[in-house]
């Protein structure tokens, strides 16, 4: 009723260190790893580690280059596309988008994974894509498949959906970042041959309870808003297309459908892991090249390979390892028998039972070396 005051009381942990600080107090060492923990140099700041002893980004080997990772920033009518709040409602951004999944529909065998940045801006974008008939072109192709706020019934569109990848028709997931689809489901294999971002994931920055955790970071880690937005934005992002690939024999794309993405303060915070396989023309892509490129991937990766073996190999076998362990134990015995031999050879020549006394070295060059030595010495005194 009109007038009647009724709060709501929202608890929340401003300070993500109470949260590790048991484990780092219990263990001497503690170390962390993840496929998404990128950028490195925020966590030791957010996570209370004042000892950090390095932070190190490994890339991963693979059999094949069996990633495509692209940047798409503009349709072919050069409109660019982004989840921008003043151009997402733009009806050439919205065009854009349905283009590119129409396309991709067609195109990618299997599974497709699509990513909001929330419920509300998925919402928007379906609607459109319903009244221009881009739902109808897609439903021609695959199954679509909506992810809600109600676990249960996204529970129920995901059975569905590995079903009608199961059953080769393929489908398509309309999911939002940092839902239950981003963080939990692995869609692994034909589940998942190609990963769309639609926009920049940014959390929703006039959230109180955001409010609240930028102005605790700000005074007690010197942290500005505008650092941890981005990072928070690329870490949600790294983590939406991460869903693709779960082995070394996977494969996949990964389209990142804004053009805020091809900016360094948003590209450098991609995992160096997926940075490796960015080819230098995959960085400022339109929709239509973008896919093209997704189809002559996708075409070469499912051609027959012959997987190296031994120890060349991206995955060693327990006789591999074998083998390595028996090379690396003869290497080193190798080296210390080298090293025994330069330490004879460096000893004193006084000390070598066969090395010859200096003074012989110089009287092998007198004249008289044949001599006896007491004729030479006498022969000498009488000389002078």
């Amino acid at each position: 009723a009109a007038g009647i005051y009724d709060p709501m009381l929202l608890l929340s942990c401003l300070d993500a260190s109470l949260a590790i600080a048991p484990v780092l107090k219990r263990y001497q060492t503690v170390i962390l790893t993840s496929g998404t923990i990128s950028p490195l140099e925020m966590y030791p700041k957010i996570l209370g580690m004042s000892n950090v002893v390095t932070t190190e980004s490994f890339s991963i080997t693979m059999a094949r280059r069996c990633l495509c990772p692209m940047i798409v920033t503009h349709g072919p009518d050069q409109v660019p596309v982004t989840s921008r709040f003043g151009l997402r409602e733009d009806p050439g951004v919205v065009h854009n988008y349905g283009e590119l999944l129409e396309r991709l529909a067609k195109e990618v065998p299997d599974g497709m994974v699509c990513f909001f940045t929330s419920y509300r801006y998925m919402e928007q974008v379906i609607e459109k894509w319903y009244e221009t008939g881009v739902i109808a072109r897609v439903l021609q192709h695959k199954l679509v498949f909506i992810e809600t706020p109600d676990v249960v019934a996204t529970t129920y569109a995901l059975n569905l959906y590995r079903q009608a990848c199961d059953s080769g028709h393929g489908a398509v997931f309309l999911s939002v970042a940092r839902g239950k689809v981003a963080e939990g489901i692995d869609f692994d294999r034909h589940y998942g041959r190609c990963v769309v971002l639609f926009g920049v994931p940014f959390q929703y920055t006039l959230s109180r309870q955001l409010r609240a955790r930028l102005e605790f970071l700000r005074e007690h880690y010197q942290i500005r808003e505008a650092e941890f937005l981005n990072f928070d934005a690329m870490r949600s992002a790294s983590q939406c297309v991460g869903r693709v690939i779960r082995s070394k024999k996977d494969y996949g794309v990964m389209i990142f459908a804004d053009q805020r993405y091809a900016r360094q303060d948003k590209r450098s915070k991609i995992p160096d892991w997926i940075k490796a396989f960015i080819e230098p023309g995959n960085v400022v892509m339109s929709t239509d090249v973008a896919v093209h490129t997704a189809r002559n991937f996708l075409l070469r990766m499912s051609q027959p390979y012959q997987e190296e073996g031994g120890l060349t190999a991206s995955v060693w076998t327990p006789d591999d390892l074998k083998k390595l362990m028996e090379q690396e134990a003869a290497a080193q015995a190798k080296t210390a028998a080298r090293g025994f031999t330069q330490q004879v050879d460096a000893l004193h020549p006084l000390e070598k039972v066969d090395a010859p006394h200096p003074l012989e070295k110089i009287a092998s060059r007198h004249p008289l070396e044949r001599a006896p030595t007491s004729k030479r010495l006498r022969l000498t005194l009488g000389g002078v």
